[in-house]
């Protein structure tokens, strides 16, 4: 075990005695897997909207859009941070150590941004957990071209700030991001299917009733 390491360490050099290593990547854990247990509790429970904003699931929603976007600049702010302490390697040669970067850094905002937009903020921040459900699925740009383009320009940022500050352990440690979004997409993706399927079949269980009433 200790070989391989070493025999890693040659190729991708990284600091594991830095704390700041494993603290950017406790927080890259923590934000999907908190977020995912508090919307599915205020899925089941409505903890948020009416224990705490007195049936209002849109201040609820919103209350959570405002903690997941300050712990997800915490998160950038920690992985930086885990970055500089790690030892330098040049990845590319020049002008691409500058170039590539700073295009999967663009295209990642872009697709981060261009979802957002889309969805709109109760549609990006689980707003489906709290209710507020889309009247139609979005197939307009990013999303005709990604089935979730908002993780994949995440993981492009992550890479960009690796390629950017020229530590090779922040591959590593974006390879680590990808693996985290890909488990939290299987727990995701499945919930807000049912949560959608189940609005269908009460629209269609309604429209049942009303024809036998007609």
């Amino acid at each position: 075990m200790d070989s391989a390491i070493s025999q890693l360490r040659k190729f991708i050099p990284f600091d594991a005695s830095q704390r700041s290593l494993w603290i950017s990547i406790a927080s890259i854990a923590f934000n999907p897997t908190a977020w995912n247990i508090v919307a599915r509790n205020e899925h089941r429970n409505r903890t948020l909207t009416r224990k705490v904003f007195r049936g209002n699931a849109r201040m609820g929603c919103y209350f959570l859009t405002v903690l997941i976007f300050s712990f997800g600049m915490l998160r950038d702010s920690l992985y930086t941070r885990a970055l500089i302490e790690q030892p330098k390697k040049a990845i590319l040669p020049q002008p691409w150590d500058t170039i590539v970067p700073a295009a999967l850094a663009i295209i990642g905002q872009i697709f981060v941004l261009t979802s957002t937009w889309q969805l709109g903020i109760t549609g990006t921040f689980l707003g489906d957990y709290f209710g507020i459900l889309m009247d139609s699925k979005v197939e307009g740009f990013p999303f005709n071209v990604l089935r979730d383009p908002m993780y994949v320009g995440s993981t492009m940022c992550f890479a960009a700030g690796a390629l950017w500050y020229e530590r090779p352990a922040g591959l590593l440690i974006t390879l680590y991001v990808y693996i985290v979004y890909v488990i939290a997409l299987r727990f995701e993706g499945p919930f807000t299917d049912m949560i959608y399927s189940t609005r269908e079949k009460l629209r269609a269980g309604s429209g049942a009733e009303t024809k036998k009433e007609l």
